[in-house]
């Protein structure tokens, strides 16, 4: 059971600053280990509709605050991938972490979290609990954007679209037979943003495996080449951790992925998620 956390009603001064040209950005002036008022967790939002990933910086948090802040953005889920284990006690915290000795879980491809359940996840929450003095970084790309820059004639096809979703990849990686693994669902091509009502390219390289109706061999051609397109140099934001950040991403508008580049040095994130909606496509 969550511990009871109290509200207050007292708006925080926040300051959000701009990390890059077409997503990420810093929060300054809140205390996430304190309770969040209403209208300071509503400007967080709009600040994170605006800004897709939203850095907050010296952030010193137990489990219980990671799972009240995350309640900001929808409500905070068990675990959605059995494939990772969760903190002891607390079924909504996966810790990620590479020791001397104890490799982490390769996170190094682009993805969107859990794209293959039939609510994909909405807000993705990391901590950085203990970071690498070099390397470690996490990329994150604004799917807007790489919808937008498409060809109009692309733009159309694509918007008629559906593409199957799979959890195959990390059973594989797992090591875990495919007949445990959760059911493959499909889901548009073009999504709509719930409430920002704006569209976005809703695959990925890595759980969606090809388009409907369409063999992978078929599918690969195009799905390669949005994919690429997404991970332009100009569309990414490259995260640099600090011990005690706190970095929250919308999922439905944002591939991300590490960069696994810091072998033995410890690493040690917790990660929370928000449950999502039915991906659609507005008429």
């Amino acid at each position: 059971m969550s511990e009871a956390l109290p509200t207050n009603p007292r708006p925080a001064r926040i300051e959000v600053q701009a990390l890059g040209p077409v997503l990420g950005a810093a929060v300054t002036g809140v205390d996430l280990a304190q309770p969040i008022g209403p209208a300071t967790a509503e400007a967080i939002r709009q600040a994170w509709f605006e800004h897709l990933v939203l850095v907050f910086p010296g952030q010193d948090l137990t489990a219980a605050h990671q799972v009240a802040f995350t309640e900001v953005f929808g409500p905070c889920q068990r675990n959605p991938d059995p494939t990772r284990k969760t903190l002891d006690g607390r079924p909504e915290v996966r810790p990620l972490v590479n020791r001397d000795g104890e490799p982490g879980p390769r996170n190094d491809f682009w993805h969107s979290d859990v794209s293959y359940a039939p609510e994909p996840v909405s807000a993705s929450v990391l901590h950085g609990r203990e970071v690498p003095a070099v390397g470690g970084d996490t990329m994150f790309c604004n799917m807007y954007a790489a919808y937008e820059r498409l060809s109009p004639g692309l733009k159309r096809l694509l918007a008629t679209m559906h593409a199957v979703h799979s959890a195959r990849a990390n059973y594989l990686t797992a090591g875990l037979p495919l007949d445990q693994m959760p059911p493959e669902h499909v889901h548009p091509v073009v999504r709509t943003h719930p409430a920002a009502r704006r569209n976005a390219l809703f695959v990925d390289p890595h759980f969606t495996i090809r388009f409907a109706d369409m063999t992978e061999a078929e599918s690969k051609p195009l799905l390669d080449y949005v994919c690429a397109q997404a991970i332009r140099p100009e569309n990414v934001y490259r995260h640099r951790w600090a011990g005690g950040d706190v970095v929250v991403w919308d999922n439905r508008a944002v591939m991300h992925r590490s960069v696994y580049d810091y072998g033995s040095q410890t690493r040690v994130m917790h990660r929370t998620t928000a449950q999502g909606e039915r991906p659609f496509l507005a008429a």
